[in-house]
């Protein structure tokens, strides 16, 4: 794992405000593996990318990640805050069988490769142009809402499909190509195919359930650490690009030599210019 700079997270961060989930991801997994082909690292199972994340949220800024989130009862809404270890979970890795994920049900025996970023984003993309297309047709919000849920359901046969290596029915005939395999797999093949990825990869999609304290309820969700590493990465920014600001205009220094000070140091001159 790499330690990178202060200049060069600045500039991964910069580059990161044009960009959206899916780039920022891709731009946090080239810091945590600079030694890697992007195209290799767009291709690795999405667990993976969650362990490399993992470790170099530790190398940045330490292994408890702080979270808050509102409870889900409404009557509640109580605020709940805790702590996770990065360590713990960034510890899980893939596992994937010799050949892959194997599936035989519904007279359908197909092998499966476990999805990677690259999938992810082309099912999202394609997700979101259907409903996009259908709200510009359609007004009613019932409608629009089950649009959404049919464009849901394609992006998981989407998924499906693009990751199925091989498919071959009870009678010997195999069938080709993501667009046939989206339209013919049977739902018992997608269901079995999401079992065996989330066995495989169980870090793939992070799922926590918090009890609140007040109520009692359990209140689920979803930890992205691209997406939380990136709002790290963005307050972080800030708060060094303010402190140049400050020891510029007290000091006259340029921004690389600030940046070349330890934190500490810039922490000790920034309390000078506060005393003075």
């Amino acid at each position: 794992m790499a330690v990178t700079g202060a200049t060069e997270l600045l500039a991964i961060w910069e580059a990161g405000l044009a960009q959206q989930g899916s780039g920022r991801a891709l731009l946090l997994h080239r810091a945590a593996r600079p030694e890697t082909d992007p195209d290799v690292l767009l291709s690795v199972p999405l667990g993976e990318r969650a362990a490399d994340l993992f470790a170099l949220r530790r190398a940045l800024f330490g292994e408890r990640m702080q979270v808050t989130l509102d409870c889900a009862v409404p009557e509640c809404g109580a605020a709940l805050e805790f702590e996770l270890d990065a360590a713990e979970l960034g510890a899980a890795r893939p596992r994937v069988p010799e050949g892959g994920l194997r599936v035989a049900e519904g007279g359908w025996t197909v092998r499966f490769r476990l999805p990677c970023p690259t999938d992810l984003a082309a099912v999202a993309e394609e997700a979101a142009a259907v409903v996009e297309a259908e709200e510009r047709k359609k007004e009613e919000l019932a409608a629009v809402a089950e649009q959404a849920a049919g464009a849901q359901d394609a992006a998981r046969r989407r998924l499906g499909a693009r990751c199925a290596l091989s498919a071959v029915r009870d009678d010997g005939r195999e069938v080709l190509g993501e667009e046939d395999l989206a339209r013919l797999l049977p739902e018992p093949v997608l269901k079995r195919f999401a079992e065996a990825a989330e066995e495989a990869d169980p870090a793939a999609e992070l799922a926590l359930n918090i009890a609140c304290p007040e109520c009692g309820a359990a209140t689920p969700a979803e930890l992205d650490i691209a997406a939380y590493l990136w709002t790290e990465l963005d307050a972080w920014a800030r708060d060094v690009l303010l402190d140049v600001h400050l020891l510029a205009s007290a000091y006259g220094w340029s921004e690389p030599e600030i940046l070349a000070l330890s934190p500490l140091r810039r922490r000790y001159y920034l309390e000078l210019c506060a005393d003075a």
